[in-house]
């Protein structure tokens, strides 16, 4: 890694920062194990390795979706997760359960969250599972696949207007006037334990990957709130200390706040519009927990166009492979890194370079996958 100048408008539409908060020598001591920790993900594992259908998410080998000189680039699908078609199962649905099986009679718990779409999905599942109701709020631009996907399981949908942080703001509102549990990765003073239930629910991802005997030198996270990207590095930073590999963050450049947070060195709200087609990462406010870890520990930010997104999915569509809008974020990112010749020296990208990304969602509205790729997320699986 070359020093933490910013470099901004790279190859392909992107923009790079390298993160000028980042202490790789620091360690991951007391006050980050209070948020995630090692011990904590291990109840998390044998909790979710118990759920009926519960196996690893497999590992994609997409070397071929880049003609730069590198050693491997992996794509973690987690389209294949569950019924849900995305990595949130391992959080929302986890906090529920962990939440019901504390109280003597699940049936009396009502659950409540906002969402882009794939939480909501997450928490209706687990309630459904543990016998509770379930409230989901939708802000405005939430898609009416994504909505039904939801109401399917039996949540009731509540829509708002405005923004997915509008919808966060009438949810908790709302439970605590109805006495209802909110289950959300982003938290805010007075709210924090839940979130950390979620977040390290996520981190499983990252334990399953290093299990399956990848040993990436660069690993690439999706931001949105940034509980996911947070999860990630968490798992990375206590096992291997200042040896993890280096940290990526890819958001949207429409709804980039952690990006913005990094910038300024302090947590950066967004305003104005923040909409974009990857719909799971329209996020506008940081979450305090997930940026006391990616403040210090992750070593550079990203921002993508949604047209690069777009191109990705197509891309991998080439491979028999569905990724979602969201899904493709840090593919897309990294793949603008390797094109770029600063990027690549910035982020110590080589030939021998082994790069880890997750792809987090599959197609979960199918209509939008395929009037993007023009072809249905059956279509491209079966030409695996």
């Amino acid at each position: 890694m070359t020093d933490r100048t910013p470099i901004l408008h790279t190859a392909r539409g992107a923009a790079l920062l390298l993160n000028p908060s980042c202490d790789r020598a620091m360690i991951y001591g007391p006050a980050q194990q209070a948020i995630l920790s090692l011990n904590a993900l291990e109840t998390a594992r044998r909790t979710i390795a118990a759920w009926e259908g519960y196996k690893p998410t497999p590992l994609r080998n997409v070397t071929s979706m880049t003609t730069a000189a590198v050693g491997e680039l992996l794509y973690k699908d987690e389209g294949l997760r569950f019924a849900l078609k995305s990595f949130k199962a391992l959080g929302g649905a986890y906090a529920v359960q962990t939440v019901a099986a504390a109280h003597p009679d699940p049936a009396q718990l009502t659950f409540a969250c906002a969402t882009d779409g794939n939480h909501g999905r997450a928490v209706a599942w687990g309630a459904a599972r543990a016998g509770a109701k379930a409230v989901i709020y939708l802000h405005e631009t939430v898609s009416a696949a994504r909505e039904n996907a939801i109401a399917a399981l039996g949540a009731d949908i509540r829509r708002t207007p405005g923004s997915y942080d509008d919808a966060v703001r009438q949810a908790a509102a709302d439970a605590e006037a109805n006495g209802w549990t909110i289950i959300s990765d982003t938290s805010w003073p007075g709210y924090a334990d839940i979130p950390k239930l979620v977040m390290q629910g996520y981190a499983l991802a990252m334990r399953e990957t290093w299990y399956a005997a990848a040993r990436p030198t660069h690993v690439v996270a999706q931001g949105g709130v940034g509980g996911f990207a947070a999860a990630i590095l968490s798992w990375l930073w206590e096992y291997l200390g200042a040896n993890r590999p280096v940290f990526i963050v890819v958001e949207p450049e429409n709804a980039a706040c952690l990006f913005a947070s990094a910038r300024n060195g302090a947590l950066t709200p967004l305003t104005g519009d923040i909409s974009t087609i990857m719909a799971g990462l329209e996020c506008g406010e940081p979450s305090p927990l997930a940026w006391e870890i990616l403040q210090p520990g992750a070593d550079a930010f990203m921002t993508i166009p949604d047209l690069l997104a777009a191109d990705t999915m197509r891309s991998l569509a080439g491979l028999g492979i569905v990724g979602g809008e969201s899904g493709v974020a840090g593919l897309a990112g990294v793949l603008a890194a390797l094109d770029d010749p600063a990027a690549r020296e910035a982020l110590g990208l080589t030939s021998a370079s082994r790069i880890l990304t997750f792809g987090t969602e599959g197609a979960t509205d199918p209509e939008v996958y395929r009037a993007i790729v023009g072809r249905s997320a059956d279509e491209v699986a079966a030409s695996r």
